[in-house]
């Protein structure tokens, strides 16, 4: 039993979710400013999250095409310097679309794009996780792979 935390890395903005303990519930958490370095990122989640932290997911984004993007090496770098300041998991996950799914999913609910820029980062982050909780649910694994182990 523990939470999960999913991280979404923007250039200006990062949004973070959490699960509960159980690993059922993704949840918004808070939007970070990307200017911040790790180590205060770090001591502000840990501030903010009670109880143990299985994992920690940041959403890698890919091309449709499947290429990397300059986002790519960006949540690449953010999840190598983070794992430096935890001895949690990173783990690297697939984040195609979750971006647009949470414009829609803002969109559904009648807020602009202007309005939903503080919590665009943070739905962004609830679908990343929600996707990894599923996965994990499904076939009994945790989805991802570490950071230490990917591959360009």
């Amino acid at each position: 039993m523990g939470r999960r935390i999913a991280i979404d890395v923007g250039t200006k903005r990062i949004g973070v979710a959490v699960s509960d303990s159980h690993g059922i519930l993704a949840s918004p958490l808070t939007t970070l400013d990307a200017a911040l370095d790790i180590p205060e990122i770090h001591s502000t989640l840990k501030g903010q999250i009670e109880g143990n932290i299985l994992e920690i997911y940041v959403g890698l984004p890919i091309a449709l095409s499947g290429n990397e993007t300059n986002s790519t090496q960006n949540a690449k770098n953010f999840a190598l310097a983070l794992k430096k300041v935890t001895d949690v998991p990173v783990l690297l996950i697939d984040e195609r679309l979750t971006t647009s799914l949470a414009n829609q999913q803002l969109k559904s609910v009648g807020k602009s794009q202007k309005e939903a820029r503080s919590t665009i980062d943070q739905m962004a982050a609830v679908a990343i996780l929600e996707y990894a909780l599923a996965v994990e649910g499904n076939q009994g694994g945790i989805p991802g792979i570490r950071v230490e182990d990917y591959r360009d």
